[in-house]
């Protein structure tokens, strides 16, 4: 960190309303105000600025998660504009403005989740960078009286080869303006894969500097003159509202200022977090009763068993290929199989936070946040307000770990309320505890698989039921819209898109309980293919083959998938027999990106427990722009998947979560990672995606490696000591 830049400075810019950039500088980073960011210089478009000191501004529309997007967009961008790297700052839009930076393939908004940042920006990122090169290369032809074919570039640099002129783009942009029409830019303007630059070359993440040194301002660090401090004692349910309210207590502890009323809890107020947070414990509610009130997230299980069961109780199609009914009818075999998954918790090391100021005339707010959706944040402050959008200014932090969880803002806006009843700028902090009880989980799921198989074994119809909640539905209710007709946050990766199966069919049967959710990384394709995979290694049982082969043949006509699968065996040494260890696949493909794993696991008859020792996973997401970071992003991803397979659960009675913090929620520790391979396989495919994908290979192939090893065939997650010591009948 510029050390000419300290703590105030950066608190005083905050709450000036300020927008922050980064820039490159020996391999940290400085943060800088908007002033500086926006130095006078040449906007060719609004994706970027060039100065005339040679550096170049591009801004980054994503949140940075700790997934690499701040380098990923920005190189994507100089890569057309043949920047030189080390010239490179980054900047966040000055405004969160959908219409103007919105992700193209979702739906046009700003939100960071579902893998669609370089997904979804590879294209407007690509355009701006050749139509800046374009314009600077116009400029340069025009003073030099020159054709404009007839110059190329070099970085940062217009270079006319015939006469041996060159011009810095700095030197351009101070005398260049922009035309009223930019450049219009076709497909074959930009550059072929064989000539990049830089992507596809690994290059240093740029936010990485200033988090190893503790240097990185989180949300939870953002501090604002005059704030005061706030705890909120949360209905212990989805849909409770504090009905009679005891402060009594909590009212008696130093410090604290005001309790304040919520629609799903109690704020308290306070001059310091201990009296807010030791205040929140004291007081007495009680919450009117809901659906949520009774919920048991066990018992739901063995009732979403017996509606997955009863063909009679439709549920909503998500996919279809030919007729997967008639095919079943006629099929000379019929398999089934049941799976069931629970709810995990996201345990994102930055527990919810933020920091609202609101005016006192109410129509207007500053937030201090770090959230994957900041263009709906704004949206939904304002819709609370009943202001207009521009009215809302947030800054956007570093994330401390999303996987989802901040794509929904409840902490936000009970922090925005309780500015606005104060009259003061509010920091409202969720304890670990506050949390786990209060969060919002992936659902829990039945998934009843049938498939038929003709009298040469081969699978003709594939009918996938998944029984759960919908996560579409309750997001779009707590935000007052209309959900979708499908929920894909809980179907994707249905009906096994990667195998070739002539008749499959995929359906959601809702079931609304009342439980708290939210998109988790990985999403449906994480206990769908634990389903998929599991039921295709039965199948390959049961007709005589192995399960290596089984998926050659369904991959036939999927060489891509097909190169993967190969890829994992050879990188496992497949073949080679192991002493008291099982290997088990595990193939998924979501939202056009492939993977493939392969799983080397143990077991301990005697306590139960999996011990996973190696995994080698093969990823194919199209044209890869950080190789180096897609292999940690999905070694990460595979990491933290493998608690959410071995132990991680979260169990609800009466409505209440009954895990409190990681005690008794253990994630992952050093000694249970196993060594994990990764090859990166980049092809000439649009690039979809690459932060979640190692997610949905670990259940998959883990639970095939424990069959493989045992003969046993683990039907449910996670697969903790207890319930693998009861299937082994130990």
């Amino acid at each position: 960190m510029n050390t000419r830049l300290n703590r105030r400075h950066f608190l005083g810019t905050a709450v000036a309303g300020l927008t922050f950039a980064l820039t490159v500088a020996d391999g940290g980073l400085e943060l800088i105000g908007e002033s500086r960011a926006a130095e006078s210089g040449l906007a060719p478009n609004l994706w970027l600025t060039i100065g005339a000191d040679d550096t170049i501004t591009i801004v980054s529309p994503a949140a940075e998660l700790g997934q690499g997007s701040w380098t990923s967009l920005p190189l994507i961008l100089a890569e057309e504009l043949d920047a030189d790297w080390s010239k490179v700052k980054l900047a966040q839009p000055p405004v969160w403005d959908p219409k103007k930076y919105g992700n193209p393939e979702y739906g046009g908004v700003m939100s960071t989740t579902s893998s669609f940042a370089v997904r979804g920006y590879f294209k407007p990122m690509r355009v701006a960078g050749a139509q800046a090169r374009r314009v600077l290369i116009d400029a340069a032809a025009a003073k030099w009286g020159v054709p404009a074919g007839e110059l190329t570039t070099e970085p940062n640099v217009v270079v006319h080869k015939a006469s041996g002129r060159r011009l810095r783009y700095g030197e351009i942009a101070a005398f260049a303006s922009v035309p009223a029409e930019l450049p219009k830019i076709a497909d074959s303007d930009l550059k072929p894969a064989a000539s990049f630059r830089l992507i596809g070359k690994d290059f240093d993440r740029v936010d990485v500097p200033a988090k190893v040194r503790g240097a990185a301002k989180y949300a939870m660090d953002a501090q604002v003159p005059g704030m005061v401090y706030a705890a909120v004692l949360q209905s212990p349910y989805q849909g409770g509202a504090p009905q009679e309210v005891d402060d009594t207590k909590a009212r008696a502890i130093s410090g604290i200022t005001d309790v304040v009323k919520l629609p799903s809890g109690v704020g308290v107020i306070g001059t310091s977090v201990e009296a807010t947070q030791a205040a929140k414990l004291l007081l007495k509610v009680t919450w009117s009763g809901t659906l949520a009130a009774s919920y048991d997230s066990e018992k739901v299980l063995d009732e979403f068993a017996a509606i997955a069961r009863d063909k009679s109780r439709e549920g909503v199609e998500y996919a279809k290929t030919g007729d997967a009914g008639a095919a079943m009818q006629g099929a000379a075999k019929v398999m089934r199989a049941e799976f069931r998954t629970r709810h995990v918790y996201h345990a994102q090391m930055e527990p919810m936070n933020a920091t609202a100021s609101v005016a006192a005339d109410g129509k207007s707010a500053e937030l201090w946040v770090g959230t994957q959706g900041p263009s709906g944040l704004v949206a939904e402050v304002a819709g609370l307000l009943q202001t207009e959008p521009g009215n809302i200014t947030v800054h956007q932090h570093w994330v401390g770990g999303g996987y989802g969880r901040r794509s929904q803002n409840e902490v936000i806006t009970d922090a925005v309320r309780l500015s606005k009843a104060v009259g003061k700028p509010v920091k409202l902090i969720w304890s670990r505890e506050d949390d786990m009880r209060g969060g919002k989980f992936r659902p829990s799921t039945l998934q009843y698989i049938e498939a038929g198989l003709d009298a040469n074994g081969k699978i003709v119809a594939w009918h996938h039921r998944v029984v759960s909640e919908s996560v579409t539905t309750y997001m779009a209710a707590a935000r007052g819209g209309t959900p979708p007709k499908t929920d894909q946050i809980v179907m994707k990766g249905t009906p096994v898109p990667m195998y070739g199966i002539p008749n499959k069919r995929a359906e959601h049967v809702v079931e609304l309980r009342g439980a708290r959710l939210a998109a988790l990384r990985g999403v449906g394709n994480a206990p769908n293919a634990f389903a998929i995979e599991g039921f295709l290694d039965e199948i390959a049982q049961a007709t005589g083959k192995d399960p290596l082969s089984i998926r050659l043949e369904l991959t036939a006509g999927a060489p891509r998938m097909a190169h993967l699968l190969r890829t994992v065996v050879e990188m496992s040494d497949w073949h080679r027999k192991r002493d008291g260890r099982g290997l088990g696949i595990g193939l998924m493909e979501k939202d056009d990106t492939l993977a493939a794993g392969v799983a080397e696991v143990s077991v301990d008859r005697r306590t139960g427990k999996i011990k996973v020792h190696n995994f080698w996973a093969a990823i194919d997401p199209g044209i890869v722009v950080q190789p180096r970071n897609v292999a940690a992003q999905t070694q990460g991803s595979i990491v933290w998947a493998l608690g959410h397979v071995l132990r991680e659960q979260i169990t609800i009675k009466a409505g209440h979560v009954q895990q409190s913090n990681f005690p008794d929620y253990e994630v992952m520790r050093m000694s249970d990672v196993p060594n994990i391979e990764v090859k990166v396989v980049s092809t000439d495919n649009k690039p979809t995606g690459a932060g979640e994908d190692g997610a949905p290979l670990v259940a998959a192939a883990v639970g095939n490696a424990v069959a493989s090893l045992t003969g046993v065939r683990l039907r449910e997650l996670p697969f903790s000591p207890d319930r693998v010591k009861g299937a082994l009948g130990a």
